[in-house]
């Protein structure tokens, strides 16, 4: 009987790493895509030498390097004068993951999972930027102009308040628009609609609980502001979120913000059961009985002035109209 020949079994095919790109969410390129090659670095600046050349003035020559080993990605900053930031964060190195976002000059960059395979093209991809950024130009450029879906507005700060950015940042939604001054990367005033008569706290916590709506960055203004923000925007940023989650848990209770309330008739409950801060949301709500007008001029924040409103609601000094 003749020996078997053993079987053998073929290795498992390996599977390819990952490819990724670099896509311009904000700024002068906004909309291109820069993809990356496998196993390489590739160098970040101003010169038209560099691997990604970006035309800008925040940018330096040799502004970052981005090496992609297999599946891992690194960004290192190369000295440069504005510096290198990922998710708010500067950074002299750090790894990259997936959906991560990087502030390098005025572009807001994201790495994403490319749809094809990553091209070697250097050329090819800064002339592709290069015809994004011809078609974005008009003559009123905006330097920084995005989505908050796809940019969050507290990202947005962050980044902002990092790099130290100075100008007023434009958000607008189908209904409203705010305006956020910035004076070196910290938030000083803000409006909603121009409406002046709102404390700025209110207004730009009101603004960064805006999930849908664009972006732009404005200039700075020169302008001096009766009252400013005294708060950091790190502690704005925690105060908002802080604020958000609670009136979440208001849900259906608390009415919209262009609802009507108005004082329950006969007004049965009696009024010496209420603290003096409830006695003045019930005055306002008598007064004015729109929602809006009630928060604004309420001279507590929009978190206790919603609870008490729904509390007065719940125990029938007030009904919805």
């Amino acid at each position: 009987m003749e020996p078997r020949t053993p079987k053998i079994t073929p290795p498992p095919p390996t599977r390819p790493a990952k490819q990724f790109a670099l896509r311009f969410i904000s700024g002068k390129y906004q909309g291109g895509e820069f993809p990356l090659p496998a196993n390489k670095e590739i160098v970040v600046g101003r010169s038209s030498e560099l691997d990604m050349v970006l035309v800008e003035d925040m940018v330096s020559r040799r502004h970052a390097k981005i090496t992609v080993t297999g599946d891992q990605i690194f960004i290192q900053d190369l000295g440069s004068t504005n510096g290198s930031f990922v998710n708010g964060e500067k950074v002299k190195r750090a790894r990259l993951n997936e959906g991560d976002r990087i502030l390098i000059g005025t572009s807001i960059i994201k790495l994403v999972a490319a749809e094809g395979a990553a091209g070697d093209n250097a050329l090819r991809a800064n002339a592709q930027l290069e015809e994004v950024a011809q078609g974005r130009r008009t003559s009123q450029v905006r330097t920084m102009s995005g989505t908050i879906e796809e940019v969050p507005l507290p990202d947005l700060l962050q980044l902002f308040s990092t790099s130290k950015k100075s100008g007023v940042l434009v958000v607008r939604t189908d209904a409203d628009v705010g305006r956020l001054f910035l004076d070196k990367g910290r938030l000083v005033f803000a409006t909603v609609n121009d409406n002046f008569d709102v404390q700025p706290l209110k207004s730009v916590i009101r603004i960064i609980t805006w999930d849908h709506g664009t972006f732009e960055m404005d200039p700075p203004e020169e302008r001096e502001f009766l009252e400013t923000i005294k708060m950091s925007t790190e502690g704005v940023l925690m105060e908002a979120m802080r604020q958000l989650d609670e009136l979440k848990r208001l849900g259906a209770d608390m009415p919209a913000m262009h609802a009507t309330v108005q004082l329950a008739m006969p007004l049965i409950p009696p009024l010496r059961d209420l603290s003096p801060e409830e006695i003045d949301v019930l005055q306002l709500a008598f007064n004015y009985g729109h929602v809006e007008t009630v928060l604004n001029k309420s001279l507590a924040n929009d978190l206790d002035t919603s609870q008490i409103l729904v509390k007065l609601l719940k125990t029938d000094y007030l009904r919805r109209e």
